[in-house]
């Protein structure tokens, strides 16, 4: 297993240090346990190393990278099992897109997230992503008692786009991923970025209006 590390961490484009190589390799081996069955050794620790050299691009707090890449990786799984009807079908999955996910989309996740539950599954993904969520939109939600300072920006894959019921581009501009055959919307929002706070709330308070109004026409229970 060890020696298998090794090996895939040579094709990695940014320095990995003894402290997380030492990391990566207990994610590696928590994330075979949770997906045994399903998926092989292998083919965990690829995606997980493929997740850590993506997230690598623009981390800030490389000490961090392991971690994230851990359930990064845990979110690309559960959406291949998803796409490759290895795992309950049933939940839909909602992917909400934009330039840097760290501003529309992380807001629609955490809106959705907040209103479904457990009843559909929320992702967020961005084309090219920035090193954190904006802050004034991390406040601005708190505003809202909404939550999202556990969440960071990513990619968007292809299996997570490939598993997704209905994806929500809210402005990826001339990146944004083929069309998977399912529900596939467009959102013309104002970007966050550099605006003034109350135009954020703006924003924010749109982004919430589609967000229910998507939630309804998914007919879950128990929204509120």
């Amino acid at each position: 297993m060890t020696e298998g590390l090794d090996d895939a961490l040579v094709g990695v484009r940014h320095t990995v240090s003894v402290d997380q190589r030492v990391a990566i390799e207990r994610s590696a081996v928590r994330l075979a346990e949770e997906f045994a069955g399903v998926f092989e050794f292998d083919t965990v620790q690829r995606f997980l190393i493929s997740s850590y050299d993506q997230l690598a691009v623009t981390a800030k707090v490389p000490n961090y990278l392991p971690l994230l890449a851990e359930r990064f990786t845990r979110q690309r799984l559960r959406a291949r099992a998803k796409a490759e009807g290895r795992a309950d079908s049933r939940i839909p999955a909602v992917l909400f897109l934009c330039s840097h996910n760290a501003g529309r989309s992380q807001m629609a996740l955490g809106f959705f997230a907040d209103i479904v539950g457990d009843l559909a599954v929320g992702w967020s993904g961005g084309s090219a992503p920035d090193a954190a969520i904006d802050p004034r939109v991390i406040d601005a939600m708190a505003e809202r008692g909404v939550d999202i300072t556990t969440e960071f920006p990513k990619p968007w894959t292809d299996e997570v786009v490939q598993a997704a019921d209905v994806v929500v581009d809210m402005g990826c501009g001339d990146t944004r991923p083929a069309r998977s055959g399912h529900r596939y919307e467009v959102w013309d929002l104002a970007d966050p970025a550099g605006q003034s706070i109350d135009r954020i709330r703006a924003i924010r308070d749109e982004i919430e209006q589609r967000v229910r109004l998507l939630v309804a026409d998914l007919d879950l229970s128990g929204h509120h």
